[in-house]
């Protein structure tokens, strides 16, 4: 076999990305804070999806009744898989009530995706290393890949558009997967370095499952098949296979040249720890992000408008591009994930109720006719400012106001909301409803003792740091 080192120098962005995996000290703080609380938040997102037989009978093994030697725990189950479709699982659960962490950028995504890769690998590989006689990784060991993987993949996102040439945001996933995970596994440079090229080779998913006439559940699955794709290449490349050097670059046959418009992909500013700093929470309600400030608006307008329904005239929307582009949809709704999809959906169900849950994108919750009675009175228009602030990163505003208009010509105040509850400016205010929700999750799985017991831990940083993997996995069978 061809050694990397005999051959051609890799791409920038492969030996780059694989660099700061294996060479970059985290100092910050703020990051490793943050990545506490979107530890807790991204699991007890999952933990609440197992409530929804359309999630559980995606989970287990592939041939029922397999049990692994080693295997990951899937939390909240007691499925004990291979790593690889342990994190399948894992994955799926996070992401399937479109709860967890966000990222916006000039592509979109949820980095916290990745922990499906990362927590199976990492209980996979404390449990071989005390097979062996050798001590287990530490759940600050996840962190610090938790904060590499949403650098990596939130760097990524900056300035290279996947949905402008029709491909979804999860390619990002299973590159960001990808790389921390061989770390992980023992791999080195030329691993990393092979393992990413395989991945950015495999391509990505198309979005034509986030989007009408073909929105469906697959765009809660699709980041778990990312990341569990992640693992089988981190495995083979540790294993030996080979990889290829200029997969990004090569004329012709390149990702850049087949895949990407003949763009050049780049990363923008040098890979730290700004994702993580700046992530954005899901603190209220489960919706795509885009219409989490139009939900807090419409929220803020329920208590005026509840009594006044049949007096409506028109719902103005101000927005952003991004949401216009994402998420305004008319017409029919077909399921869940085209209902959490819907600015006007969202925004109605908050006018509506005065929250929002997950419960109000079923199909009972759906079948109210005032639902649609209001998407049918609103109207979008874009903001340029908000558009502008979307994109400045000192700002990275998530901006909309809602404005209810009646019949008599009277309306309600033009509610605006540049900054939702999960935005880093809103961090402090943040903590005790992240805190809130996390426990309110885990309620609907485990018993007093047990919660009691996840609580302890949870919320006590210096112990969750220096907690084994192996034991922090067992707190959630």
């Amino acid at each position: 076999m061809v050694k990397l080192e005999e051959q051609k120098t890799a791409d920038a962005i492969l030996e780059e990305i694989a660099d700061y995996v294996l060479n970059k000290e985290i100092t910050s703080e703020e990051a490793f804070s943050t990545a506490h609380y979107v530890l807790i938040d991204t699991l007890g997102c999952g933990i609440l999806a197992l409530n929804y037989p359309e999630c559980t009978k995606l989970m287990g093994p592939v041939v029922p009744g397999t049990h692994v030697p080693s295997g990951t725990r899937v939390p909240g189950t007691s499925y004990v898989l291979d790593p690889v479709q342990g994190a399948f699982n894992i994955g799926a659960m996070i992401r399937w009530l479109d709860y967890n962490d966000t990222w916006l950028a000039a592509e979109w995504g949820h980095p916290s995706d990745n922990l499906g890769g990362i927590l199976a690998v990492a209980d996979y590989v404390s449990q071989e290393r005390l097979s062996k006689g050798n001590p287990p990784l530490k759940v600050a060991e996840i962190l610090e890949m938790m904060i590499k993987a949403h650098e990596i993949q939130g760097i990524l996102a900056l300035e290279n558009s996947l949905n402008l040439v029709g491909l979804d945001h999860v390619l990002y996933v299973k590159v960001a997967t990808t790389a921390v995970v061989t770390e992980m596994l023992g791999g080195g440079r030329e691993e990393i370095i092979n393992a990413l090229s395989n991945a950015w080779i495999d391509n990505a998913s198309l979005r034509t499952y986030r989007h009408a006439p073909n929105t469906g559940s697959r765009k809660s699955w699709a980041a778990g098949d990312a990341t569990s794709r992640a693992v089988r290449l981190a495995m083979m490349a540790v294993n030996g296979e080979m990889g290829y050097p200029s997969a990004l670059s090569v004329p012709g046959w390149g990702f850049q040249d087949v895949l990407f418009n003949k763009q050049e992909l780049v990363l923008s500013q040098p890979l730290d720890s700004y994702v993580m700093e700046n992530v954005l929470f899901k603190v209220s309600y489960p919706a795509e992000f885009h219409a989490q400030t139009a939900a807090e608006a419409a929220v803020q307008l329920h208590p005026e408008v509840k009594n006044r329904l049949d007096e409506i005239d028109q719902i103005t929307i101000t927005t952003h591009e991004s949401a216009i582009r994402i998420i305004d949809k008319k017409g029919p709704l077909h399921n869940p994930a085209d209902r959490d999809h819907c600015i006007q959906y969202i925004t109605a169900t908050g006018l509506l109720k005065g929250g929002i849950t997950a419960e109000d994108y079923e199909e009972e919750a759906a079948a109210d006719p005032n639902i649609d009675e209001l998407r049918n009175k609103m109207i979008l228009q874009e903001n340029e400012t908000y558009t502008k602030d979307y994109l400045d990163p000192e700002k990275r505003s998530i901006a909309n106001a809602v404005q209810v208009h009646f019949k008599d010509g009277t309306s309600t105040e033009n509610v605006a909301c540049e900054y939702p509850l999960g935005h880093r400016f809103r961090r402090e205010e943040a903590i005790p409803q992240i805190r809130k929700k996390y426990m309110n999750n885990l309620s609907t799985k485990y018993s007093k003792k047990q919660l009691q017991e996840i609580e302890e831990v949870s919320f006590d940083y210096q112990r969750l740091a220096a907690m084994n993997v192996n034991e922090f996995m067992t707190l959630f069978v």
